[in-house]
C-alpha cells in the first residue's frame, strides 16, 4: 500500500507553535496567508478564534480607502475624534437611523449577572443581555475606523462577535469576555481588508528588500549597514526599518525553534548561515542605536515598535508605562528618533 504524506504549510507550522492566550501580529498573519484562498482564510482566522489566540492588527498599517468610499471613511473619522457620531449625517443615512434606533433601546440591569444566568441555562434574559452591550461594540468599533471599512460594517462584525462571546460564556470576568470577541472579530475584518488591499505583498517586498539590501550594503560598505542607511536605499522610513529588522529576526528565532525539533541533516543550504546571521545582526544594529539615547527615550522607542519581542504600542500605552501623556510620549519619540538620524 502507497503511503502518502504532506508537507504543513507556513500557517500550519505558525499555528502549531501558538498556544491559548498568545498573540498573532496581523502582518505576520498576512504574509502565511498569501497563498491561500479567501475562503482558506477565512478558516484559517477561525482556527485562530477557536484556540483562544488573539490577533493584534497594531502592526498594520492605516487605510484610508480609495474612489468615492474614501470621501465617506474620511468623515466618519472625522465623527468619531470629534465625538459626535450623528455630526453631518442626513437624516436617512443608514449609520445614523442605526445609531438613533439603538440610543432608543431600554437598557437596564447588571451585565455579569444577566451573562452568568445565561451560561446557567436562562435564556429569557439573552436579549437583555444583548441590548446592554451593543453600545460596547459601537464604542470599540470606533477605535477601528481609519481601516478601510465603513463604521456600520465594523459594528456588524464587532455585533457578530459580541454575540459568538455571549454564546460561548461559560463563567468568569464578562467584561473581559466579552472585550476579546468584539475586538477579535473587528481584527479580523481589518485584516481581510488590508489582505484584499494588498498589504501582505506589500510586506513580504518590504522584507525581502530590507533582507536584499542588508547584504547588498554588508558587501559595499564592507560593514553591517545601519538602519537608516538601508531604509533610505528601499525608500521607506527608520520606523518602517526599525519593525521590518525586528519582524526578520522574530522570523528567524520561530525558524530556529522549528528547526531545533527536528534531526539535524546537513545540506547545500548550510551555506545560508552566513545570511542568516544579517538577521540577527539587524537586532544588534537597533540595540547598538538605542545605547545613544537616554533610558528613559530607549525605552519608549522599543515600547513603540516592540523592540523587545513584545508587540508594539501606541504613543498613549506607551506613554502610560513611562509616567507621560500621550503628547509628551510623541514628542519624546520625535525627538529620539531625530537623535538617531544625526
Amino acid at each position: 500500500m502507497m503511503e502518502f504524506t504532506f508537507e504543513e504549510s507556513a500557517w500550519e507550522q505558525a499555528l502549531k507553535m501558538l498556544r491559548p492566550g498568545d498573540v498573532l501580529p496581523a502582518a505576520r498573519a498576512l504574509i502565511l496567508m498569501e497563498e491561500m484562498s479567501d475562503e482558506e482564510a477565512e478558516e484559517a482566522l477561525l482556527a485562530l478564534e477557536e484556540q483562544g489566540i488573539t490577533l493584534d492588527i497594531t502592526d498594520l498599517p492605516m487605510d484610508s480607502g480609495s474612489g468615492e468610499a474614501a470621501l465617506r471613511l474620511r468623515q466618519e473619522q472625522q465623527m468619531v475624534k470629534s465625538g459626535n457620531l450623528l455630526a453631518g449625517l442626513d437624516e436617512n443615512d443608514p449609520l445614523g437611523l442605526y445609531l438613533q434606533e439603538l440610543s432608543n433601546i431600554p437598557v437596564a440591569g447588571d451585565a455579569q449577572a444577566l451573562a452568568e444566568q445565561y451560561a446557567a441555562g436562562n435564556e429569557d434574559v439573552l436579549q437583555t443581555l444583548t441590548n446592554l452591550c451593543l453600545s460596547r461594540v459601537v464604542e470599540t468599533a470606533c477605535g477601528y475606523t481609519g481601516r478601510g471599512i465603513l463604521l456600520l460594517d465594523l459594528i456588524q462584525e464587532g455585533s457578530l462577535g459580541l454575540w459568538q462571546g455571549i454564546l460561548r460564556y461559560t463563567g468568569g470576568d464578562f467584561d473581559s469576555h466579552i472585550d476579546w470577541w468584539i475586538r477579535q472579530y473587528l481584527a479580523k475584518a481589518a485584516l481581510m481588508q488590508a489582505r484584499s488591499s494588498g498589504i501582505g505583498e506589500k510586506m513580504k517586498t518590504a522584507l525581502e528588500d530590507f533582507r536584499d539590501m542588508d547584504q547588498q550594503l554588508l558587501g559595499e560598505l564592507g560593514r553591517n549597514p545601519t538602519l537608516e542607511e538601508i531604509a533610505e536605499a528601499i525608500h521607506i522610513t527608520p520606523e518602517e526599518a526599525a519593525v521590518v529588522a525586528e519582524m526578520l529576526t522574530q522570523a528567524k528565532l520561530r525558524q530556529q525553534t522549528v528547526l531545533s525539533r527536528e534531526p539535524k541533516e546537513e545540506t547545500p543550504d548550510d551555506n545560508q548561515a552566513v545570511e542568516d546571521t544579517a538577521y540577527f545582526q539587524a537586532r544588534q544594529r537597533v540595540l547598538d542605536m538605542l545605547s545613544t539615547l537616554s533610558e528613559q527615550e530607549a525605552k519608549l522607542l522599543t515600547l513603540r515598535f516592540g523592540l523587545d519581542g513584545g508587540l508594539p504600542k501606541t504613543a498613549q500605552q506607551a506613554g502610560e508605562i513611562l509616567g507621560l501623556t500621550a503628547e509628551e510620549a510623541v514628542n519624546m519619540e520625535a525627538a529620539a528618533l531625530s537623535k538617531l538620524r544625526k
